[in-house]
C-alpha cells in the first residue's frame, strides 16, 4: 500500500456534504457525473468515500465561480481520466475568453463614451430655413426610416423592431402610413443598443442604461454599467486564480492524487 493510500481517511457522504455546504444527494450526483474520482463500493453496495473525494469536491467547487459549471465539470472529468493536457486546455480557454471579454468591454466603453457625448441635434443638422418674409426659421431635425437606420448601424431592420418591442427604442410613427421615423436621439439610442448587444449586455440592463442617459443627459449610467461588468470580470479572474492553485494541488500532488 502506498503512502498516499495509507494517508486516506474514510469519509461518509454527510462528511463531504458538510465540507462543501451541499446535500448528500448532491455528493452522489457528483460521483455519478465523474466530478469525483471513481468510488468503490462495499459488498453491501454502499459508496466508499475518502479524502481524495473531499479534495476533488473542494477543487470542483472552487472551479465553478471562475470557469462555470460545464467547464468545471469537464476539467474534473479530464483530470480523473488522466488527461491533464485536456484539463489545462480548458483552463487556458477560460482565461482567453475572459481576456477577450475585457478587451471587448474596453472597446465598447470607448465607443459608448463617444456616442453618448453626442447630443441628438449635433449630427447631420440641416441648414436653417427662412420664412417668405426672410425671418429665420428653426431647422427641422433630420428623420430617417428604419431601413436607413439599419444600413447606417450595420444591423437588420428586424433587430431594430425587436429592440423597439423590448422598449429600448421608441421611434415616432408617421400619421396615416404609420411608418417609423427615427430622429437623431432615436439613432443615438439605437447605436448604444447595438454596441451594448455586441458586448453581450442583457436587454434589461440596456434599458437601465438608456433611461439613465435620457434622464441625466450624460454618460454616467453607461460608465456605471461598464464599471459593474469590469468588477464582475475582476471577481471572476480572482476566482480563477484561486481555483488554479487548488487544481494544481489536487492534480499535481503525485501520481495517486487524482486517480
Amino acid at each position: 500500500m502506498s503512502r498516499v493510500e495509507t494517508a486516506r481517511t474514510a469519509l461518509r457522504p454527510v462528511d463531504l456534504a458538510r465540507a462543501a455546504g451541499v446535500s448528500t444527494q448532491q455528493i452522489r450526483n457528483y460521483a455519478d457525473a465523474g466530478i469525483l474520482p471513481p468510488t468503490p463500493r462495499t459488498p453491501a453496495g454502499y459508496r466508499r468515500f475518502d479524502t481524495r473525494h473531499r479534495d476533488a469536491l473542494l477543487t470542483y467547487r472552487a472551479l465553478v465561480p471562475g470557469y462555470g459549471l460545464d467547464t468545471a465539470q469537464a476539467i474534473m472529468r479530464a483530470v480523473h481520466a488522466g488527461d491533464l493536457p485536456l484539463a489545462l486546455t480548458l483552463v487556458d480557454a477560460g482565461h482567453a475568453d475572459l481576456h477577450q471579454q475585457r478587451l471587448s468591454l474596453r472597446a465598447a466603453g470607448e465607443a459608448l463614451e463617444a456616442v453618448a457625448k453626442e447630443t441628438p441635434d449635433t449630427r447631420e443638422t440641416p441648414d436653417a430655413k427662412e420664412a417668405p418674409d426672410g425671418t429665420p426659421q428653426p431647422a427641422t431635425p433630420p428623420r430617417l426610416r428604419i431601413g436607413e437606420v439599419a444600413a447606417r448601424l450595420g444591423v437588420r431592420t428586424s433587430a431594430l423592431r425587436v429592440w423597439e418591442s423590448a422598449g429600448l427604442l421608441a421611434p415616432q410613427r408617421e400619421p396615416g402610413t404609420h411608418y417609423r421615423w427615427f430622429d437623431p436621439a432615436d439613432v443615438r439610442d439605437a447605436r448604444i443598443v447595438r454596441i451594448l448587444r455586441q458586448g453581450h449586455y442583457p436587454l434589461p440592463q440596456i434599458q437601465a442604461v438608456l433611461e439613465g442617459l435620457r434622464e441625466t443627459g450624460s454618460p454616467d449610467a453607461l460608465r456605471a454599467a461598464i464599471a459593474q461588468r469590469l468588477a464582475g470580470i475582476t471577481a471572476r479572474a480572482t476566482a480563477m486564480l484561486a481555483a488554479s492553485g487548488r487544481l494544481h494541488e489536487y492534480a499535481g500532488a503525485g501520481p495517486d492524487a487524482a486517480t
